[in-house]
């Protein structure tokens, strides 16, 4: 006698990410189609719903490798609602597959817009760019699609998605993170770091610090050795009253390099933002037995010095 099959489309979604859950992927992926049926069917106009069932069985092609299937399902998962972190997600991983990269690369890159701290699309970026070099050299960028520009309406409607949406991202943050923390980079990995810094740097002297954190970040992904640019990103951080951040990247180049004079400063300045005076002073102090006669630093200490009395 065949299985009865849940009637309701939350059911059949509930049954299919259960079945997901266990491995069972040509099941989910049964289930989610029908579900599919049965909410086209019902003629109701449930964007989001359609949407989600689509990036659903797309996971379920992915993880059977069938991966043209699960372009297809994550184009049609965008259609219905555009700039949806998880369908760009799972076609960009599709099109890597598939060696597309520059089709990999701009979904990677759309992500990015729409929230700069996915690790798994800094990642992404960090071996296109790596493909895409070795494949069609130096000039790779002008051989690029266009890259769509995310209104600012998705990113705040990512920002206000359920808070389980967020820990999963997290969840797959940390792990990416440790992962590339744990990594001995390879010669190849620290020359394309050292370009990736250089793209960087050129971008902080035009004034553009939101792409220079992104280019500081894909270099970080290649080697995660260079004490210069977690201090060069934590200017872009500074720049953009992001202190905190500013804060932990002088923290991580001040444990690479101890006497790395702009993390000091930039560490001091940061903390002088956020109020915090005494660590603040304490940056300037340790700047100053470096450098003695340092006048930046020298001023920062006499203001500082006043809101500490």
């Amino acid at each position: 006698m065949a299985p009865k099959f849940p009637d309701s489309v939350e059911k059949l979604r509930a049954a299919g990410n259960e079945s997901f859950r266990n491995g069972q992927y040509a099941e989910a992926s049964a289930l989610y189609g029908r579900a599919l049926r049965v909410l086209q069917a019902q003629g109701s106009s449930d964007p989001e719903e359609e949407s989600v069932l689509f990036s659903n069985r797309a996971a379920c092609h992915l993880k059977d490798g069938n991966c043209r299937d699960c372009i297809k399902d994550c184009t049609s998962a965008l259609a219905l609602v555009p700039f949806s972190i998880k369908p760009l997600l799972r076609r960009a991983s599709a099109y890597e597959a598939l060696e597309k990269y520059p089709m990999a690369y701009v979904d990677y890159k759309t992500v990015l817009q729409i929230d700069n701290s996915v690790t798994s699309a800094l990642e992404g970026i960090n071996r296109m760019t790596r493909a895409l070099m070795d494949s069609l050299g130096p000039e790779w960028r002008l051989k690029l699609p266009s890259i769509p520009l995310v209104p600012v309406s998705a990113q705040k409607r990512w920002n206000s998605l359920p808070s389980e949406n967020h820990r999963e991202m997290a969840k797959s943050k940390s792990k990416a993170t440790t992962a590339t923390k744990n990594r001995v980079p390879s010669a190849g990995d620290v020359e394309k770091a050292k370009v990736l810094k250089e793209e960087g740097n050129e971008l902080v002297k035009k004034g553009n610090h939101k792409k220079a954190i992104e280019k500081y970040s894909e270099s970080l992904l290649c080697s995660n050795l260079e004490s210069a640019t977690y201090s060069n990103r934590a200017l872009c951080y500074l720049v953009l009253k992001q202190y905190t951040e500013a804060v932990k990247d002088c923290t991580e180049a001040l444990k690479l390099d101890g006497k790395n004079v702009k993390a000091f400063y930039r560490r001091a300045q940061a903390h002088k933002a956020l109020k915090d005076y005494k660590s603040s002073f304490a940056d300037i102090s340790n700047l100053l037995q470096i450098e003695p006669r340092n006048g930046p630093a020298q001023k920062l200490r006499q203001e500082v010095k006043q809101n500490l009395h």
